[in-house]
């Protein structure tokens, strides 16, 4: 009986305490779960927290500036001309004929010196002509000769007679009109001879000056009348170029002597676009010519080359009608500002740096507006600070970080300006 109740005992005190750890379990469970919702709540309800901090500085924009100096100062003045003969001759024949040959050197290019013969007519019936009027010559002044025999016999028929008679009688009685008629005879011969030599001279041509051959008009073995044009000569001592300029540029250039013997204007530097690079000829201004260009709104002058087919010196030959660009060495002036021409901005300012490296604005007098210069007389001091930068939004005071550019950097500025003008 006692062993009974043992053994339903223990069951029963097992089972109790079982149930005694699911219930500690879940309050645990459930202790967790509120203290995490509790800390969600917070962490939710609690408004973030920004540590606010000062925007940082903006660097003054970096600006190229030049110092400005006053001084002589010319502008460099350019444009663009055609490159034409100072004299060009299309060479004729002056007497008619069947043109034999031309001389081995007369080719189109080829240059040919004053007084080298250039091409021969068929001399037959010149020779013809010559041998004939020296016989008529020679016939002529036979005749002479006896008229003036017959003259002193008249003269001594006359003293004999030993009386004198009127002198319209005393002439005819002398034979003077007879004499007066062979001596025009022999005149008259001496001059058809002069004429046949002329001719015979004239079916050999030579060139007038130095020149080049250009063209040759007519062949070998054509037949050819006083008067037909055979080959076109260019003079190579000179070329001329014919120069388009601004009219204001005539102001600060040597135009010349319009009636000059010699080149005596502004000296000008020409190069062009098929020469190598460097290449350069110079030339100096001859005249200005009286007419405007075609469009009417340029001056026209002629700039002088000597030797243009560098056939004595060294350097690119000029061709007729190549376009060459011209640089035109300006008389200087003094107490002037020059600029590149980026540094002027609309209505006549330019920027300016004070001492505090802040852009100022100052107006300024132009002299001269240039597309790669300008001259500027009035609104600026000797030393001062002149921005040649661009900016996007440029404010009276802002500050800025100079960088003052060297006469180097100048120069390759001005060359890139020169370079995109061209």
């Amino acid at each position: 009986m006692p062993v009974t109740s043992v053994r339903t005992a223990l069951p029963r005190r097992a089972h109790a305490h079982q149930r005694g750890r699911v219930r500690l379990g879940a309050v645990a469970a459930l202790l967790v779960l509120t203290v995490g919702l509790g800390v969600a709540y917070w962490l939710i309800s609690q408004p973030p927290r920004v540590e606010r901090r000062p925007p940082p500085e903006v660097p003054p924009p970096v600006v190229d500036v030049i110092e400005v100096i006053r001084g002589p100062a010319a502008p460099q003045i350019h444009g663009y001309g055609r490159v034409q003969a100072e004299r060009e001759t299309h060479l004729s024949s002056r007497v008619a004929g069947r043109l034999e040959s031309f001389a081995p050197g007369v080719i189109p290019g080829r240059v040919v010196e004053a007084g080298e013969p250039l091409l021969s007519i068929d001399d037959r019936d010149y020779r013809l002509a010559l041998r004939a009027a020296e016989a008529d010559l020679a016939r002529a002044q036979a005749e002479l000769a006896s008229e003036r025999g017959e003259q002193l016999r008249a003269q001594s028929e006359y003293q004999s007679f030993g009386r004198e008679l009127p002198a319209e009688r005393r002439a005819l009685v002398l034979r003077e009109p007879q004499l007066r008629a062979a001596e025009a005879g022999v005149a008259a011969a001496q001059v058809a001879l002069e004429q046949a030599e002329l001719d015979l001279a004239r079916t050999q041509l030579t060139s007038p000056y130095r020149a080049m051959i250009q063209e040759r008009l007519v062949g070998s073995g054509s037949e050819i009348s006083a008067g037909t044009e055979l080959l076109h000569l260019v003079d190579v001592a000179h070329f001329w170029v014919q120069l388009s300029l601004p009219g204001e540029a005539l102001a600060w250039i040597d135009a010349g002597q319009a009636n000059g013997a010699a080149a005596s204007g502004a000296e000008v530097h020409l190069t062009s676009r098929g020469w190598p690079a460097g290449a350069e000829r110079h030339g100096r201004i001859l005249s200005v010519l009286p007419a405007l260009d075609e469009g009417g709104l340029q001056t026209q002058l002629l700039v002088q080359v000597d030797d243009p087919l560098a056939l004595d010196s060294d350097g690119p030959a000029l061709r007729l009608g190549d376009l060459l660009r011209a640089e035109v060495i300006a008389s200087p002036r003094d107490d002037l500002f020059a600029l590149p021409a980026q540094a002027l901005r609309p209505g006549d300012e330019v920027w300016r740096l004070d001492d505090e490296d802040r852009l100022r604005r100052a107006r300024v007098e132009v002299l001269h507006r240039g597309e790669d210069q300008v001259l500027i007389s009035t609104g600026l001091e000797a030393g001062e600070r002149i921005v040649v930068s661009n900016l996007g939004q440029p404010r009276d005071g802002m500050r800025l970080r100079p960088r003052t550019l060297g006469s180097t950097e100048l120069a390759a500025l001005l060359d890139s300006a020169a370079e995109d003008e061209s």
